[in-house]
């Protein structure tokens, strides 16, 4: 299951890279807004992307199980 596996660090990278943003604006808020928004939304798309993953990945399993039973 090496869905589970990349779905979770693509979660783990996202949300460390949020938190960094989150970091730089509240060190200096008016220094490269913009660009930490946008950086802040492109994490936001990853973490819901990796999210879907690993839903999707869980329900194969699931049916994968179902038909084996």
């Amino acid at each position: 299951m090496q869905s589970f596996a990349i779905a979770a660090g693509g979660i783990a990278a996202a949300t460390a890279r949020f938190d960094a943003s989150a970091r730089r604006t509240a060190a200096a808020p008016l220094d490269n807004l913009a660009e930490e928004i946008v950086d802040r939304l492109q994490s936001e798309v990853a973490l819901k992307a990796n999210v879907a993953v690993l839903k999707t990945a869980d329900d194969m399993t699931g049916t994968l199980l179902d038909m084996l039973a």
